[in-house]
């Protein structure tokens, strides 16, 4: 074996861990960390691979082996990406009406606490002009700059933190019957109530921002996964509208939240379309999807687009959505789940040990600030 045969042969084996990890259940960050990159772990698969047919003389089987094996890795990784590019079908079809009563537009926007930039987020506001604004990683600060907002955004839910987990929502919309609740560990908020579109349908709205799996944040994805999964199994996208927005520290072709939709029932409107990757906004070679926005059937697609970068580590999300009944007759169905990812998911549910106890708030006429 030569030099060149033994260096390949060890990236060989290292890109096929990921695809290993991946295929295992384990909660710990750096195995669920392996769920991220599949882009550039696709990419670097195609370069060893070619490295291989050109160092390998095929003269031994365990050449032909080894090619296999990246192969296998690598259409197991693109069979992952591969409904967030435009080679595959469209889950949400794109409007074609033009009823504004029936419109509700949502920028999402993890601002990074201590990024001091808030007049490019207010500059952004202004031009695209939301109905919705999400903020996250909000703390006081942030609050007060974003006050100017307040004229045009007259009904708001306040939570400013400085564990990087605070949340700002502001409307133009009429917000009713919102609570603020700690699905699974204290210091986790989540916003759920109505948003009332200008025709007067109201849509269930639920704004998350769960701990990642990190050395710095958490140990495993238990929590997260918990979070989400907790909310697929209990929202019924059968008989209500839905909106569910945030960073959902998860992107979008994991098996979490591939569960989430299966549990849920709501729509992806990037499959198809793209990635939309938000984060990591500084370095162009590492990024992948955070930052989501689910819906059930009965909205189409009037734009979605990633912005520009605000100065946080995240890109903004926009998003205009067109509630269209009849639509549900058209979209295209999410899978079910089956009975054993049920079971899974009510594991999570259990092993994550979230709160039983519901923190909630009643809001003002106008406002709610916790």
């Amino acid at each position: 074996m030569t030099v060149g045969e033994i260096i390949i042969l060890f990236f060989t084996v290292l890109m096929c861990i990921p695809t290993l990890a991946s295929l295992t259940r384990f909660d710990e960050w750096w195995i669920r960390g392996f769920d991220f990159p599949r882009i550039q772990i696709s990419f670097l698969i195609i370069v060893v691979i070619a490295f291989s047919v050109y160092v390998y003389d095929f003269s031994d089987n365990w050449q032909f082996i080894a090619i296999a094996a990246l192969v296998l890795s690598l259409l197991y990784q693109f069979k992952k990406i591969f409904p967030y590019t435009y080679l595959s079908r469209k889950q949400v079809l794109r409007f074609k009406g033009s009823d504004p009563n029936a419109t509700v537009s949502i920028l999402v926007s993890n601002v990074l606490t201590p990024n001091k930039r808030s007049d490019k987020l207010i500059a952004l506001v202004k031009k695209r002009k939301p109905d919705i604004l999400l903020t996250l990683e909000s703390d006081k600060r942030w609050e007060e700059e974003l006050s100017e907002l307040e004229e045009e955004y007259q009904y708001t839910v306040k939570i400013p933190k400085d564990n990087l987990y605070g949340m700002h929502l502001y409307s133009k919309l009429e917000l009713d019957d919102i609570k603020v609740r700690n699905l699974v560990q204290e210091d986790i908020p989540s916003i759920h109530g109505n948003v009332i579109l200008r025709n007067g349908k109201k849509v269930r709205l639920h704004c998350l921002h769960p701990k990642p799996p990190s050395p710095t944040e958490s140990d495993t994805s238990t929590n997260r996964d918990a979070e989400l999964l907790m909310l697929g199994r209990d929202i019924d996208a059968e008989s209500d509208s839905i909106l569910v927005i945030g960073d959902l520290n998860d992107v979008a072709w994991s098996r979490t939240t591939r569960l989430f939709q299966k549990l849920s029932g709501l729509m992806d409107p990037r499959k198809g379309r793209g990635f939309f990757n938000t984060f990591h906004s500084k370095y162009f070679l590492l990024r992948w999807p955070l930052d989501h926005v689910f819906h059930t059937k009965d909205f189409t697609l009037i734009e979605i687009a990633r912005e520009k970068n605000i100065g946080s580590d995240h890109f903004p999300m926009y998003i205009n959505l067109n509630y269209e009944p009849t639509a549900e007759a058209i979209n295209e169905d999410t899978d079910e789940p089956a009975e054993e990812e049920k079971d899974w998911a009510e594991e999570k549910i259990k092993n994550a040990d979230p709160l039983m106890r519901k923190i909630e708030f009643t809001p003002p006429q106008s406002s709610l600030t916790t």
